[in-house]
């Protein structure tokens, strides 16, 4: 059994971790999906909630536990991280907007500082 923890802000992180985790999660269903969804300030408040909508409806046969959090995305997915004690964090290299290009601030904040794997999901 593993625990995956998405920490997501975006419906376009929340997708790229659904097309990652359809072939890794265990179709017996003992494999545990939590949804982090951070309302950054500086974002459209909205995002949180569509992408936990889109883990829902993606995920849905393995029905993942989401939850929103407001704040400062490193200090909430830290946070997240010692709630839950997932075995891997799953973060998309940027807010997922389109005019992102290469890995932001919050994942590489995240890289240096998460003791177990994170992976940082490639965006269409």
């Amino acid at each position: 059994m593993t625990t995956f923890l998405l920490a997501t802000g975006s419906v376009h992180v929340t997708a790229a971790a659904a097309d990652y985790l359809q072939d890794r999660l265990d179709p017996a269903g003992d494999d545990d999906i939590v949804v982090v969804a951070v309302r950054d300030p500086d974002t459209p408040s909205r995002d949180a909630g569509d992408a936990v909508n889109v883990a829902r409806s993606r995920l849905a046969a393995f029905m993942p536990a989401t939850e929103t959090r407001e704040g400062e995305p490193v200090t909430e997915i830290l946070a997240a991280l010692d709630e839950h004690d997932p075995d891997e964090l799953l973060v998309g290299p940027h807010r997922g907007s389109d005019d992102g290009d290469g890995v932001g601030p919050t994942a590489r904040n995240l890289l240096a500082r998460v003791d177990r794997p994170v992976v940082v999901l490639p965006l269409p």
